[in-house]
């Protein structure tokens, strides 16, 4: 089949990314860490777009890339030599593969229990190789990560005796108050959660352990946790394309992916229907209801929306939406300039 050349011969419901838009919010980011001791590790997870992270890279200021899975990391080791992966990995096959892409790649894990220690580096002993790590800190999300202070100095020094396995650092994720609105609220609970983090960074180091790795930060903290001192590398990923969820919190960033649809319906002057559902987005404000397979919308009696017209709808929360698609359409204006496969969607394992 031919690829579309415009936006009226894509299939919908699809993804469609402004290459424009994307740019201008990866230069934007860049131009933020360009100085400075803390750099940027863009979150693979957001897009998993081999195509976009190349972007991101070439745009300067990253000292490698975030991946929430192995899954990830297995496709970014292609595009990235310095592979983070920013979750606790314990299951035995999954450590085995963690352990292969370190032969040719510099990859770190989070740990935050000593099962979670030894399982990895039997894993890293079998394959020969040196597997690095970050302790994680819960710094408020009470998600995954073990308190500050004390019981992180002692996972630390169990990393650091421990063949096969490197430590590095610390990392501490303040997920909790990425999405808080109010800017002064969300700096002070954020410049607290990081003290915790640097504080229990400068405890590990002396004892006379290394931790050159403080990680921490997202796209609704990046300017705040990026600017405490001892932070060193910020993990934002949802600043490249955006969605309402973000935009809501007033970050410096414009929207550069959307839903394509088609008008399928106009039941009534103040409704018509699009179809994509719940398959192709997640729940979303511009839509009074969300089906499987349609997004029914209010619209003013003066719209002229009709049956076969294409619209862009925002989503709510970038990551999940992403993960329904194989491909973003990378458009200019009205003008189809690539198609770039979603490659880390879904679990790569579970396919033939």
């Amino acid at each position: 089949m031919r690829s579309p050349s415009s936006l009226s011969q894509i299939p919908t419901p699809a993804l469609i990314a402004d290459v424009a838009a994307l740019d201008r919010n990866i230069a934007r980011m860049a131009a933020f860490f360009a100085n400075g001791p803390c750099q940027l590790r863009p979150h693979f997870k957001a897009h998993k777009t081999p195509a976009i992270a190349r972007r991101q890279l070439a745009a300067g200021s990253c000292v490698g890339l975030t991946c929430a899975t192995v899954s990830e990391a297995e496709v970014v080791a292609d595009v990235c030599e310095d592979v983070l992966i920013a979750n606790e990995i314990v299951s035995p096959d999954k450590c085995a593969r963690v352990a292969a892409l370190a032969r040719h790649r510099a990859v770190t894990v989070a740990v935050d229990s000593i099962a979670g220690i030894e399982a990895v580096a039997d894993a890293a002993r079998q394959a020969g190789v040196a597997i690095g790590v970050l302790v994680d800190v819960n710094v408020g999300q009470g998600r995954c990560g073990v308190e500050p202070g004390d019981a992180t100095v002692a996972l630390a020094r169990c990393v650091a005796s421990t063949s096969g396995l490197t430590m590095r650092g610390v990392m501490g994720y303040e997920g909790h108050l990425q999405p808080v609105r109010d800017r002064a609220e969300r700096e002070a609970r954020t410049r607290a959660a990081m003290r915790d983090l640097v504080e229990t960074a400068k405890e590990i180091r002396a004892v006379g352990l290394p931790c050159e790795v403080v990680s921490s930060g997202g796209t609704g903290t990046y300017d705040i946790s990026g600017r405490v001192e001892g932070v060193t590398e910020i993990q934002a990923g949802s600043y490249a394309l955006m969605d309402i969820d973000y935009s809501s919190v007033g970050v410096p960033f414009e929207q550069a992916f959307f839903v394509l649809g088609t008008i399928v319906s106009r039941p009534s002057p103040e409704r018509c229907v699009a179809d994509c559902g719940h398959k192709s987005m997640t729940k979303g404000a511009t839509v009074t209801a969300l089906n499987d397979e349609h997004a029914v919308l209010a619209v003013p009696t003066s719209c002229t929306l009709s049956i076969g017209d294409r619209v862009r709808l925002i989503p709510s929360h970038t990551d999940p939406t992403v993960n329904l698609h194989d491909v973003f359409y990378a458009v200019e204006g009205e003008r189809v300039v690539d198609v770039w496969p979603i490659a880390a969607r879904g679990y790569a394992e579970h396919r033939q």
